[in-house]
């Protein structure tokens, strides 16, 4: 390892591994009898996985899958591939079978860490793969290798030399239209959110205990959970299981966390259950923070009602790492995105490229150091997202006179009502500040002339009727937001349709 030696895992795990930090807590699981991790433990292990790769044959830029629950073996599993030069590819662990099986493949892992939990959802693909050599089991192997056994057999090598420019890891996308493309980012991308959003806007502090429910496979919860602590010596709470509200309550209530990062729809399930009293252990929470989807001004007002403290509701991408537009702690207005986080540059443009003024829709525009290399094996896509130091967002916005953006949609969702845009989103703000509606989503339907109209689908809250629901939610929407905006369908349906990182998926309900 030399000096020069720009391998993130240096500035996220060697400098802490002694020192006041080594033996503070780094990991914790929140579920009962949750194990630790601490700062100097997460140095030693992850030293070991370099000899368990040379062992089995996995070479430096190989790719190593991951399918593992938030537990301490995670943060041990990345870092030490960092370390030895292999590169990790954090998957989703609720997809279905078959997409598991095109991930694997397009990215050719060589070896797969998975959970004993999800081995039934991807173990039938395994005996068709070409390129999957190994197969390490966190828990009751069976006819696998043992992941515990295999690094305790290990003996520690040092970190390999890597350049801020080289490929660090991979994350899948987990776009709206179902589709995963492989994003590579380099190591410098992992510093960069870090020095951004995690030092400007999060203001994290090495005092804090940071609990996100949004999973370590996803962009902005692995930034939540390993890049931000790790940057300042803070603890994670890591929680294994699927987050409801019940069980995120325990966990707050086991672990008191300062930080805690959720996304809109968890939210708002959560405000809902609450019912106007702050669950145990949520006085300690200082910040919260909310990104994957954007935030109903209700949800943002309701959870500060009862917690105490507003919902920092920001804007990220899976290519873009984390967020790089956000409301700030002094400077929260629910209904808008916010501003550019330091950092970052903005610009909100129409077809042609050119920026639109304030009061016009536009596609966003971002510039930043923590951008994605390249879509794997997607030249057209890249072309069309990466354009020099800017990165195409897809997502539509209105910039106002006094620099803060309004979200409209997504560019495939956006559509035009007697030749006059409409924001799906504006009209879903209009339906959820309705008292018996929980979520909505609003679509483009042809009427029996062929022309397009809003439609809706509404979620109501627990023990709420939807007797003259339809007529009341019409009328709430000409009354806010105009007369051609609101929806002329009105369908009451028990569940949107969403990706496991909480984006709902308008194109399921387009047909």
């Amino acid at each position: 390892m030399t000096e020069s030696n720009q391998n993130a895992a240096i500035y996220f795990v060697e400098r802490h591994r002694r020192g006041p930090l080594a033996q503070k807590p780094a990991f914790v699981e929140g579920i009962e009898n949750g194990r630790i991790l601490t700062y100097g433990t997460l140095a030693e292990q992850s030293d070991l996985m370099a000899d368990l790769y040379a062992r089995h044959g996995i070479r430096r830029e190989e790719r190593a899958a991951m399918m593992v629950l938030d537990s301490i073996e995670f943060p041990i599993i990345f870092w030490g591939s960092l370390k030895a030069g292999v590169v990790p590819v954090p998957l989703n662990t609720l997809l279905a079978t078959d997409i598991y099986d095109g991930i694997l493949k397009d990215c050719r892992a060589r070896v797969l860490f998975i959970s004993e939990l999800l081995l039934p959802a991807v173990e039938s693909t395994f005996a068709n793969n070409p390129y999957l050599k190994k197969v390490f089991v966190i828990g009751e192997p069976g006819p696998y290798l043992s992941f515990a056994d295999e690094l305790a057999a290990g003996k520690p090598e040092p970190v390999v030399d890597a350049c801020g420019d080289e490929t660090a890891f991979w994350l899948y996308s987990s776009g709206s239209t179902g589709l995963p493309k492989g994003v590579r980012h380099v190591h410098s991308s992992l510093a960069a959110t870090a020095d951004t959003y995690g030092a400007n806007v999060l203001g994290i502090r090495e005092d804090d205990t940071i609990f996100s429910a949004a999973k370590l496979f996803f962009a902005y919860g692995f930034g939540n959970g390993m890049t931000f602590p790790m940057s300042v010596g803070a603890t994670t709470v890591l929680y294994p299981l699927r987050p409801t509200p019940e069980g995120v309550f325990e966990v707050i209530a086991r672990t008191r966390p300062s930080i805690f990062g959720g996304v809109p729809t968890l939210y708002a399930a959560m405000v809902a259950a609450m019912r106007s009293k702050r669950p145990e252990g949520a006085d300690a929470i200082r910040r919260s923070i909310s990104a994957g989807e954007a935030l109903p001004e209700e949800v943002g007002k309701g959870w500060k009602a009862v917690i105490g403290t507003d919902i920092l509701d920001g804007v990220g991408s899976t290519e873009m790492l984390h967020i790089f537009l956000s409301n700030t702690p002094d400077s929260v207005e629910y209904g808008t995105s916010g501003v550019a986080v330091p950092g970052y540059e903005l610009r909100v443009v129409d077809e042609t490229g050119a920026e639109v003024g304030a009061g016009e829709i536009g596609e966003l525009l971002v510039k930043g150091k923590s951008s994605a290399d390249n879509y794997w094996n997607q030249r057209d896509k890249s072309r069309n997202t990466f354009e020099g130091e800017w990165t195409r967002t897809g997502d539509k916005y209105v910039k106002r006179a006094d620099g803060r953006l309004v979200y409209c949609g997504r560019t495939d969702d956006m559509f035009k009502v007697s030749g006059i845009w409409v924001s799906p989103f504006e009209v879903e703000q209009a339906l959820t500040r309705h008292p018996s509606v929980l979520e909505a989503a609003v679509v483009a339907r042809k009427d029996e002339k062929g022309l397009e109209k809003p439609a809706a689908f509404v979620v109501l809250k627990q023990g709420e009727s939807a007797d003259g629901l339809a007529e009341a939610l019409k009328e709430l929407v000409q009354t806010q937001i105009g007369k051609w905006k609101y929806p002329r369908w009105i369908e009451v349906v028990d569940e949107l349709p969403k990706t496991a990182t909480g984006k709902i998926q308008r194109f399921k309900l387009r047909g």
